[in-house]
């Protein structure tokens, strides 16, 4: 893959359908929080947004997976062009666009936020990594700080003279964010010595920021063991003065940075915090012990990064493997396969290409929905709270039911939809000759990351179907049901409705048996079919979404009066449904009958019965 070539492909016009006319999200501008805005000027957004993922971010891509990154006298250097890169990026605003206004941001809604992060994202992961955890700095300061601590950082996280990480994970301890070592003392000044190291932190440094701002959980002396006794630190690498001005060398030292399958022009570092003893840090909103708590604010919507990071690769490369496979002259037609003069088709042509693509296709279009009827959830909540209650509240508990289901999902099917771009390209698609191959060694650490999926299962079957006593899990399955009820006398889709009625009542049987053992103390088979659940549940989500989907497309196929083009569009979007339906959803039936029939083998299974070397 030579370097200064955008091989980014975007499908506009499915982005515009899921935004628009399926989700509505135009329904926010009437609402007082985003009635400052209107779909024109989002919709300008999205064009600079595209525009850039072409022209800048997307050229980069290739060049800076080969250049990577690396330490030069104690500083991390990124690959050539990213400093410029970043400040055009921050020139057109688009990273402030979420931002409250009071901070110099757009305020704008996370859904159509998301929409613009997958272009750029899909364009160049690795770059858009930096702008994505400065957001989430931020963003975390700017909701939970004091007063004070927000004056001293927000702005300039908003406008890109600062980077923002996030600093949790250490050499002994990677999940087990419990056993931090990483030390606080106070000075008697309102500040805090900070002793400790972290590891994989991404985007730990960079060359194009006078100043990168480190949100580091620690714990101070003396606070209880465990989670329960850190506390969240705001650790600049140069001391910002209370004027905003830069101070002193804060003692934050770039140990090391990771050499990675992927994502590799993101500096993944080891920081050593106070080795000379001069580093200090300032306590979140002043508040000692509340560290996770605070941090889940900012991992939450580092997990819905995560998943938009899924949904943005998956695109690209399903996109990339269908240009292919409309170029690639190869072998006759399998119609005419005793004919030995037949002539070569494109590879588009093959049934088992053809079942390839339309899996890609329906899993992208059912990803993106997910996520954006997620943010939607988060912005509905967000803007009623203060005049409807009710409302707010059962968009936030389905919002925190599909951030497991997102992250999780989305992560693990970037990778197999990667995977299959490759197998479409044959031979080629391993080579760095096409983009597809960077696109999987990127997306493998997207399962990794921010909460293992496993992590995911856990607290999707652990802690959100139980919240709110059940109401939230509760409230989704009555959608699924109503959704169900009414197409199941649709004369297109009610094979499809009804199929999706089947999988509801597996996934209730599914939740019934982990109540069960949950209740029993059997907490050990619960979570070894945690995954097997999510997965189950994530499906059937998506089948829904790609089911509204068509409901909305046959609609127009019916009305009449489509040009050719949006025909096949709308054509396309009812096969997406019915392929899901009838090639994916059906594998959930499985993992039910595995859940219910209890097997211990892998639990039982002595340490010595794996393998003997």
């Amino acid at each position: 893959m030579s370097n200064g070539v955008n091989y980014y492909k975007a499908d506009l016009r499915n982005l515009d359908f899921t935004l628009y006319e399926h989700l509505h999200v135009e329904q926010l501008f009437a609402l007082p929080l985003f009635s400052h805005l209107s779909r024109a000027e989002c919709d300008a957004m999205m064009k600079e947004s595209y525009k850039f993922a072409t022209t800048v971010s997307g050229p980069l891509n290739g060049s800076g997976d080969r250049e990577q990154c690396r330490v030069e006298g104690g500083r991390v250097k990124t690959p050539a062009g990213f400093a410029a890169a970043w400040k055009q990026f921050y020139a057109l605003g688009i990273p402030a666009f979420p931002m409250p206004q009071e901070w110099e941001g757009l305020g704008g809604p996370i859904s159509i936020y998301l929409a613009l992060e997958e272009m750029i994202t899909g364009s160049n992961t690795s770059f858009n990594m930096y702008p994505g955890l400065s957001h989430g700095a931020g963003a975390l300061i700017a909701e939970l700080a004091l007063p004070e601590q927000k004056q001293r950082f927000v702005k300039h996280l908003v406008s890109g003279r600062f980077s923002g990480t996030m600093c949790l994970s250490e050499p002994h301890a990677g999940s087990d964010v419990g056993a931090t070592r990483t030390k606080a003392k106070p000075n008697g000044d309102g500040t805090y010595a900070i002793t400790g190291t972290k590891c994989w932190i991404s985007c730990g440094d960079n060359d194009f920021v006078e100043n990168t701002i480190h949100l580091v959980l620690a714990r101070v002396e003396g606070a209880p063991a465990g989670t329960k006794g850190l506390s969240l630190f705001i650790v600049p690498r140069v001391w910002v003065n209370d004027d905003g001005s830069l101070g002193a060398d804060n003692d934050v030292q770039v140990g090391s940075i990771e050499h990675k399958m992927g994502i590799n022009a993101s500096a993944t570092c080891v920081l050593n915090f106070g080795e000379a003893g001069r580093c200090k840090g300032l306590v979140v909103g002043g508040i000692e012990n509340h560290g996770m708590a605070q941090m889940f604010h900012m991992m939450n919507g580092a997990r819905i990064g995560v998943a938009m990071q899924g949904v943005a690769l998956a695109s690209t490369a399903y996109l990339n493997a269908l240009h292919y496979a409309k170029e690639r002259m190869q072998g006759p037609s399998v119609k005419n396969f005793k004919d030995a003069n037949a002539p070569r088709v494109p590879i588009l042509q093959h049934s088992d290409v053809r079942r390839m693509l339309l899996e890609m296709k329906a899993k992208v279009e059912g990803m993106r929905a997910l996520l954006i009827k997620l943010a939607l959830h988060l912005d509905l909540a967000d803007a009623l709270s203060k005049t409807d209650e009710k409302k707010a509240a059962y968009h936030q508990g389905q919002a925190d039911l599909m951030v497991s289901l997102s992250k999780s999902y989305c992560s693990d099917q970037s990778f197999r939809i990667a995977e299959l771009a490759i197998q479409i390209h044959g031979g080629v698609g391993y080579t760095r000759d096409f983009p597809v191959e960077q696109y999987c060694r990127d997306a493998k650490i997207f399962s990794i990351y921010e909460g293992t999926n496993h992590i995911q299962a856990l607290d999707l079957v652990s802690r959100q179907l139980q919240r709110g006593n059940g109401g939230n899990f509760m409230a989704y399955m009555k959608d699924v049901g109503d959704l169900v009820t009414r197409l199941s006398a649709s004369a297109a889709l009610s094979a499809e409705a009804k199929a999706i009625g089947e999988a509801q009542r597996g996934l209730q049987e599914a939740a019934m048996q982990l109540m069960q053992w949950g209740m029993g103390g059997k907490l050990e088979q619960v979570t070894s079919v945690a995954n097997w659940f999510l997965e189950t549940m994530a499906e059937l989500t998506i089948a829904t979404l790609l089911l509204e989907a068509a409901e909305i497309a046959q609609a127009k196929l019916d009305a009449g009066g489509l040009e050719a083009a949006e025909q096949d569009f709308y054509a396309g979007k009812v096969a997406s449904c019915r392929f899901y339906v009838w090639n994916v959803l059906p594998m959930g039936a499985a993992r039910v009958a595995m859940i219910k029939h209890g097997d211990r083998s892998a639990l039982e299974l002595p340490d010595a019965g794996f393998a003997r070397y």
